[in-house]
């Protein structure tokens, strides 16, 4: 099953100030989250933000909040964004059936978060270098896990080029120029 530009959402769950310092390769996560983030931007792709408990871990790094969009980010305390009413409300509202996942940690919120989504009858797809864990085993056993729920797991270029759908484009050469070096 393709992704589709018109049909998907990129979720970011909790890339967060007070968390990020601990997961595995952070730097690997918020690069390679940035890179798809900036994409879907580019190509119009409606991209929500969850944040786990601000007040105590902090919001979203500053490095991805200056390019997420502002009017759509999601407070919650469930681990599973699916299970936070109002986090609900914002990705059923998009009407979109696909919904792309990138965040931390692996094993908690992304894992649960996906897993709901999936029983809820929409496409996941999980980026596995665009998602990480405190300790590397976790995200191993969490994308096995998923992948056994029949979540998609996918990497930042296979969504990429899924959005882009075909070279010749002005936008293919810019994305093309700036990010597939």
């Amino acid at each position: 099953m393709l992704i589709h530009p018109q049909k998907s959402c990129l979720l970011v769950v909790d890339i967060q100030e007070k968390l990020a310092p601990a997961i595995h390769e952070k730097e690997v996560l918020i690069q390679n989250s940035k890179w798809l983030i900036e994409i879907a931007s580019i190509l119009g792709i409606t991209i929500i933000t969850s944040e786990q408990y601000p007040q105590g871990i902090g919001h979203t790094i500053d490095e991805l909040r200056e390019v997420l969009p502002k009017d759509k980010y999601m407070e919650k305390t469930h681990f599973s964004c699916m299970s936070e009413p109002s986090c609900h409300k914002m990705i059923h509202d998009s009407n979109l059936e696909q919904i792309i996942v990138i965040g931390m940690e692996s094993h908690v919120c992304v894992m649960q978060t996906a897993i709901q989504l999936k029983q809820q009858g929409l496409e996941v797809y999980v980026v596995a270098d665009c998602v990480s864990s405190r300790n590397p085993n976790d995200k191993l056993y969490a994308l096995e896990r998923m992948r056994s729920c029949g979540i998609h797991i996918v990497t930042r270029e296979m969504v990429a080029f899924e959005w882009m759908q075909k070279s010749g484009t002005e936008t293919f050469k810019r994305i093309s120029k700036e990010y597939l070096r």
